[in-house]
């Protein structure tokens, strides 16, 4: 939670004089200040002003510079601001007071300099200030918002305990947004029930954070507890309050639930707003119930509220969810229709939906759209038609697509390479996928295992056994650990090579090193040696594996039926696949 410093006014004599402010040039000066608080992109005005400020003479006061550097502060210009304090300070024309200094303060915090902050605080104390609820409180939030949230609970309790000044209701919201947003949501609820027995009472606003951290840790049921117990305190909530349990509710499928809150909402009286629809619309259409989001959206209009580009994102990722391009296409046009702008998230979407059924030609077509209109296309938009052109066998597509987005100045993500390496190696170019991962120089790209279990599989199905076997042992060698995955892919190597004392040991091995095979792993292991006619050992995997509650597929359950002796035979697998079809059951 952020304190705002409010404007300061300025106590002094106008008189009839040359060498003082005229009356007119005073409230030109308040007009300008006004205006640049009404449109507070204007930066040049704002310095022309503390320009035409430094050559007046007299020179304003200490507190107008204060009002003019708030203006400058409000537009996050923090750099901007913290040198022209400095310019005063050379120039030796007003002595700074501490409204400057914990202006300066918050401009340190915020460019994540909280040292200079405290250094700052230091200052103060030589020069005799005492420090206000507002000067700490900066330092406070400086600390939560460097991830320091323990240095600000100490200084929180320092103040506390030795009488330094008495916190306010700013200063428990800042400590209380920083235990939540550090996950110590417990200790925030703590907080809150101290405020309740002291003088300083909570309000909506600190509640509303301990909701929304409790939903966001899955603590849905403490996060209506912490509703009810407002109520009973004759806290009323307001829309954010809401916002936060509807979204909560539907996060966790619980939307009827949330419907009702919507219309416990409106009882009292309290008017939801378009981001309230939308958390409603985004649930349905996320689970596709597409029609319940309609309803939802004729809700909205019925209310005279107007729906926004991201209730009509929301409708096209769900008609995308159940494959209905064609409705989705038509909710984009309707936008349009609309004088609604998509955005680039809302053209992702449809591409994504496009990819999914392979529809390449309509997912280029709409990137053509997008940089027609004027968009940007995203990393996210690369990432998802590179998928697309691998999916449907343009690697040579995806090649020149890859190099556009690097010449646009567009980084790669992890996800980016992850997708490209695994669209080579599908598409029978595993040499060069390989080369591509040897000529990352990221470090946090080289250490993932993830890709590795893709060269490996991809060099194994292209007949290159020999390549992931040398790709497996370079993992050790690297320190790095193998997965789950990774096992379960050289174990279908070995077994494919007819190394099947190799794929036993690696088998055990596995779990030595303390990664459990799962359903996949004993699947791939049973086939093989099913398909080598080792009906025995197939059997005591299969023992294994449903001794430690995993089932076979069916393709592992067509085969185990095809070795079924004749009826009336003795048959231990018999036995299995009668307990089985009993679990199933």
């Amino acid at each position: 939670m952020m304190y705002l410093l409010l404007p300061f006014r300025c106590h002094h004599i106008i008189k009839v004089n040359t060498h003082f402010f005229t009356t007119a040039t005073l409230s030109l000066n308040q007009r300008f200040l006004s205006t640049l608080n009404a449109a507070p992109t204007k930066l040049d005005d704002a310095l022309q002003l503390f320009d035409q400020m430094l050559h007046r003479k007299p020179r304003p006061c200490i507190s107008e510079f204060n009002q003019l550097i708030t203006v400058i502060v409000k537009m996050k210009h923090y750099s901007t601001a913290l040198s022209l304090y400095n310019q005063l300070k050379l120039m030796v024309i007003v002595r700074l007071d501490i409204y400057a200094m914990t202006i300066s303060m918050n401009c340190y915090c915020r460019l994540n300099q909280v040292n200079h902050g405290f250094a700052l605080l230091a200052t103060i104390f030589k020069l005799g200030h005492p420090p206000s609820v507002p000067t700490y409180n900066t330092l406070l939030n400086g600390l939560v918002l460097a991830d320091r949230v323990f240095e600000a609970v100490e200084l929180f309790k320092k103040l506390l305990r030795e009488n330094v000044c008495e916190p306010n209701e700013v200063m428990y919201g800042t400590i209380i947004n920083g235990l939540c947003k550090g996950g110590h949501t417990t200790k925030a609820v703590d907080l809150l029930k101290f405020m309740e027995n002291g003088s300083c009472k909570p309000r909506v606003e600190h509640y509303s954070i301990i909701i929304d951290s409790l939903c966001k840790d899955k603590m849905v049921d403490q996060a209506l507890q912490l509703f009810t117990n407002m109520a009973e305190k004759k806290i009323p909530a307001n829309v954010i309050t809401y916002n936060t349990l509807i979204h909560g509710l539907c996060n966790f499928g619980r939307e009827s639930k949330a419907a009702r809150m919507l219309m416990d909402m409106e009882v009292k009286g309290i008017s939801p707003g378009v981001d309230t629809f939308n958390i409603l619309v985004n649930a349905f259409c996320k689970q596709g119930s597409v029609n319940d989001a309609k309803l939802a959206v004729q809700a909205m209009v019925k209310r005279g509220l107007r729906p926004d580009v991201i209730t009509y994102t929301a409708l096209i990722d769900g008609y995308c969810l159940r494959g209905e391009l064609d409705e989705a296409r038509k909710v984009l046009d309707g936008m349009v229709e609309k004088d609604l702008v998509p955005n680039i998230i809302t053209y992702n979407s449809l591409i994504n939906g496009y990819n999914k059924k392979n529809r390449i030609y309509e997912s280029m077509h709409l990137f053509q759209e997008i940089k027609d209109k004027g968009l940007i296309p995203s990393v996210v938009t690369y990432n998802s038609l590179l998928q697309g052109l691998f999916q449907t066998g343009n690697p040579a597509a995806a090649k020149k697509l890859f190099n556009e987005m690097k010449a646009k100045g567009l980084e790669p993500t992890i996800l980016t390479y992850g997708i490209f390496i695994n669209g080579m190696c599908k598409n029978s170019q595993c040499s060069d996928a390989l080369a591509l991962f040897r000529s990352l120089k990221s470090r946090e790209f080289l250490k993932d295992v993830a890709f590795y279990n893709i060269l490996i599989d991809g060099f194994s199905r292209s007949g290159q056994p020999n390549v992931s076997m040398d790709l497996f042992d370079e993992l050790s060698l690297k320190g790095l650990r193998p997965n789950v995955k990774t096992y379960t892919t050289m174990i279908r190597v070995f077994c494919l090579e007819g190394l099947f004392d190799k794929a036993k040991a690696l088998l055990l091995k596995m779990e030595e090193d303390g990664c459990l095979p799962n359903s996949v792993t004993y699947n791939v292991i049973i086939q093989e040696f099913l398909k080598k006619n080792e009906g025995q050992e197939a059997e005591r995997l299969l023992e294994q594996m449903i001794n430690r509650g995993f089932l076979p597929d069916s393709t592992t359950f067509e085969m185990l039926l095809q070795l079924l002796p004749n009826e009336g035979q003795p048959s231990s697998l018999r036995t299995m696949i009668q307990r089985l079809t009993s679990v199933e059951r």
